[in-house]
């Protein structure tokens, strides 16, 4: 480390102000910051100073990533070889796996980060460490088929549309990632929904088992199958799905990072799968003569299927898009629960709703914390004494 630090050094004043290759200091800058610690710090307007800094809370997001991405990888595998009808070991899998899940993200990774740095050089400001946590989520909420150029595509469109023309990183309305696959479905739909793209090779149709459909727990529950996959099943993640949202037991674990670390909003999580369990209780209560098969999944059940438990610890609890006061937390993450149970439920043609309720609620977050912080200014004034 001695030695890249002394390698740093001897270029870095060519590229600072006045050196010879100054309008690449932006570059620089972002590779320095991700190799060691920063050699500068606020100047002014700071009043709280603390050990985290933005490449830390983005590093430990990804971390919390980690067990989802690595369950991702094996469950693409195992699920190819499945529908092949093949024995395969544990090796076999994990290398199908990294074959078709590591060419999506570092596609994600170059895009995203090309885009980033050639818009830091433009603007002559430094590169912002955000794209680190989106450039894993968005490859983590696709489907394992999808065309690499699409991932581009999506990409490209949720940085720049996303995020640049708010002003960057933290001035950005909604999620970025969850814009690029909004972009996706409604741009694509072939290649978002349908049977044959949640499992690599399914679209080929050629040398598949005999009544193997590829069908999702949440598409086969639209038809009347709601046993196709168990509470267990759907727990664990061995059922197919985007190839890091099926197993809500991995998801959990990155959820314990985040709360354990202070980086995700415990309350967001908590009061996400409340709205959801609570609306899927109420479905299997009014549904129980219902025609719909999604109103007899159970309610919690429904908290492990498709994108729920993804969405709620790693989507809604973005900080820059979601509710900023501790009541709006809660109010926020309840009805992201609320309406994505409501949306799968009463929308057959797409059952997954945890996107659009995610989305809805990140443009209503202003709103909600302008009225939590309105009742808390009523509330004082009420209690204030005025003396004549």
């Amino acid at each position: 480390m001695k030695a890249l630090r002394k390698f740093l050094d001897n270029i870095k004043p060519h590229v600072s102000k006045g050196g010879r290759f100054e309008m690449f200091h932006s570059t620089f800058d972002a590779f320095e910051s991700f190799l060691f610690v920063p050699n500068h710090t606020s100047k002014s307007g700071v009043h709280v100073r603390d050990y985290i800094d933005l490449k830390r809370t983005m590093s430990v997001v990804v971390l919390a990533l980690v067990p989802a991405l690595l369950f991702g990888i094996w469950n693409t595998g195992y699920q190819h070889f499945l529908a092949m009808g093949v024995t395969a070991d544990f090796w076999q899998i994990v290398g199908h796996g990294l074959v078709k899940v590591l060419p999506i993200v570092i596609v994600s990774y170059v895009t995203g980060l090309g885009i980033e740095f050639i818009s830091a050089q433009i603007r002559g400001h430094e590169v912002n460490e955000g794209f680190l946590v989106s450039g894993m989520l968005i490859p983590l909420i696709l489907p394992v088929d999808i065309p690499l150029w699409m991932v581009v595509v999506a990409t490209a469109f949720a940085v720049i549309l996303g995020k640049e023309v708010f002003g960057g990183t933290g001035m950005n309305i909604w999620n970025p990632a969850l814009l690029a696959r909004a972009f996706l479905f409604f741009a694509y739909p072939a290649k978002m929904s349908g049977d044959l793209v949640w499992i690599s090779g399914l679209s080929d149709m050629t040398n598949v088992v005999d009544g193997f459909s590829g069908a999702t727990a949440l598409g086969a529950a639209v038809v009347g199958n709601t046993t196709k996959f168990s509470l267990m099943d759907s727990f664990m993640g061995f059922i197919p799905g985007s190839i890091g949202e099926t197993s809500t037991l991995a998801i959990l674990i990155g959820a314990l990072i985040l709360i354990y670390t202070g980086i995700g909003s415990w309350k967001v999580m908590v009061s996400v799968f409340a709205g959801g369990c609570l609306m899927g209780l109420l479905f299997n209560v009014l549904g129980a003569d219902s025609s719909n098969g999604l109103m007899h999944i159970s309610a919690l059940q429904h908290l492990t299927l498709g994108g729920f438990a993804f969405g709620a610890v790693f989507m809604a609890t973005d900080p820059v898009s979601a509710s900023r006061t501790e009541t709006g937390k809660w109010i926020y993450g309840f009805l992201i629960g609320v309406f994505a149970i409501l949306i799968r439920v009463f929308n057959p043609a797409y059952p997954e709703g945890m996107m659009l309720a995610i989305l809805l609620m990140n443009t209503f977050a202003p709103l909600i914390d302008y009225f939590v912080v309105g009742a808390n200014i009523k509330r004082r004034l009420k209690r204030a004494v005025v003396k004549a």
